[in-house]
């Protein structure tokens, strides 16, 4: 019978995680292999997710959506971004963009027109932004432009400045000019 080192307290520095290709399921086995004396490897601690892949607080999710993440120190210009559900900005973009969700990071910066459904703002927007549901500028956050929204919500420290409208779902551009003249009583 062989001796195993104790699974409490230090790993040994020769021990690696097991790691399984996703979409695969491991199991482990509490036996050790025959005669060698190796002990069963413990899988990596779960629970801690990392801020990439933790959801957006609040914003909707939709599961298998494609999602474009320009990350920190990472500069985008001059494109047309389509057919991305979720956009989340930790560098610097300059776009135009139809979108479901976009997520500006307290780090992250967005000049352009974006046409969304939801809006979360940590960073900094600067353009035409159209948010057709909700519109949530957190303390960091700050938007200029013009701006037109369906709901919003602006943490205390949050700043709003520029042309700014309730209404995104009515697009006033395909309304008919108002007519002018007097109204009369019949």
């Amino acid at each position: 019978m062989s001796i195993q080192p104790p699974f409490f307290g230090k790993r040994p520095a020769d021990v690696v995680p097991n790691r399984t290709p996703a979409g695969q399921s491991g199991s482990l086995s509490g036996s050790t292999s025959a005669g060698t004396g190796t002990a069963p490897v413990a899988p990596p601690p779960t629970g801690a997710t990392s801020a990439a892949t933790a959801p957006l607080s609040g914003a909707p999710t939709k599961e298998g959506g494609s999602k474009l993440t320009v990350g920190p120190n990472i500069k985008l210009k001059g494109v047309e971004i389509t057919d991305c559900d979720t956009l989340v900005v930790e560098g610097t973009v300059e776009a135009t963009m139809d979108s479901r969700v976009m997520h500006i990071t307290e780090i992250g910066a967005f000049k352009g027109s974006a046409d969304i459904d939801y809006a979360e703002i940590h960073g900094e927007f600067n353009g035409d932004l159209t948010v057709r549901q909700k519109l949530v500028i957190y303390s960091t956050g700050r938007v200029s432009g013009k701006i037109r929204y369906g709901k919003v919500v602006i943490q205390e420290g949050g700043q709003l400045m520029g042309d700014i409208q309730f209404g995104a779902a009515v697009d006033t551009r395909t309304l008919p000019p108002p007519k002018v003249g007097m109204l009369t009583a019949a």
